[in-house]
């Protein structure tokens, strides 16, 4: 991977340009991949971040689609077996509920099935987790749903430097792998470089080294975690935060490091506390890290209600950076 500190070109995009800067790279670069969803097209996607594509690259390669989420993904599904590679977009992650059983019963069993016969190189992606008073169906967090669905991948982008390095690696991925890109997220500024690099999907990212206590974080829990370091270190403690960005499977050559050095581990999601992301991540450490801790692993997760549209309910259920603040300090007595 390319460390941006060690590139003098850069320029400055948001998350979405950077998604979609991705997408034109490797439309470029090779014939087989091509886009399917709803609104890819002319309109440029929901976030936009399809924009002009379609000018560039055809409507075959860039087709928009009928509201039908269970037809195109199995479309995208059944390219990808023709050895197409399809980015399958959803316009928001809770529609491709529809498409569970294309995802689960084909994307990720063909290949085992065939024994062997047929790759399936697609990837699905698009917007969820909780916005802002988009009200419990738009505000899903799809990632506990499709964690148990042998033979596929899943990672989640935070930033726009590592969005656009894992689109482009999961595009060149012969598995299918499921991006999630938070719907908050999307107007992100950083600076990325201007020569291409890529992400490995199977490993985290050390976002702050510390000694006392590792957070581990995904998505946009990574910005609520810093916000809550800041109070922390001006108490004088030392966390490291670590983004685990592969949520399937978990890194646990860096998070195993960062644990024997610390002795402490918080998990911080958005995902819900029953079946979640931090529920298997926190069995995973304590299968093979169980002598490495001082004390138990926490887990701060979204509550298990449906998210509410009243901003001030919707902000309950979700982890806030004092419910950081508090735990590290309890976690640390």
């Amino acid at each position: 991977m390319v460390s941006v500190s060690s590139i003098t070109r850069c320029h400055e995009v948001l998350m979405f340009e950077a998604l979609r800067e991705a997408m034109i790279e490797e439309m470029t670069l090779d014939p087989t991949v091509c886009m399917i969803g709803e609104d890819v097209g002319d309109y440029g996607g929901s976030y936009k971040v399809s924009k002009g594509l379609s000018e560039m690259f055809g409507d075959l390669r860039v087709l928009d689609t009928p509201i039908a989420e269970n037809s195109f993904t199995g479309m995208g599904i059944g390219a990808a077996m023709k050895g197409l590679r399809p980015v399958v977009e959803g316009m928001n992650m809770g529609f491709l509920l529809l498409a569970y059983n294309q995802i689960s019963n084909n994307c990720g069993m063909l290949p085992y099935t065939s024994g062997g016969q047929f790759k399936i190189p697609i990837v699905i992606r698009g917007p969820g987790g909780v916005g802002r008073q988009l009200g419990a169906e738009h505000s899903q967090r799809l990632e506990s749903y499709f964690q148990s669905i042998p033979g596929i991948q899943m990672v989640a982008c935070s930033t726009p430097y590592n969005a656009k390095g894992l689109l482009k690696a999961a595009i060149r991925s012969d598995n299918p792998v499921v991006l999630f890109e938070h719907v908050l997220l999307y107007n992100l500024k950083e600076k990325i470089p201007d020569e291409e690099y890529i992400c490995c999907l199977e490993e985290a990212e050390m976002v702050r080294p510390g000694s006392q206590l590792t957070i581990l974080t995904y998505s946009r829990m990574r910005y609520h975690v810093m916000q809550a370091v800041k109070t922390l270190v001006n108490k004088g403690y030392d966390p490291e935060v670590i983004d685990i960005r592969s949520l399937k499977p978990f890194d646990l050559h860096t998070i195993g490091n960062s644990i024997k050095k610390t002795h402490r581990v918080l998990i911080v999601e958005e995902c819900m506390r029953t079946g979640g992301i931090g529920a298997s991540l926190r069995s995973a450490i304590i299968d093979n890290f169980w002598d490495e801790l001082d004390a138990r692993p926490v887990c701060l997760s979204s509550q298990d209600v449906p998210t509410p549209y009243a901003a001030t309910l919707e902000d309950a259920t979700v982890v806030q950076p004092a419910q950081i603040v508090a735990a590290v300090e309890e976690i640390c007595q």
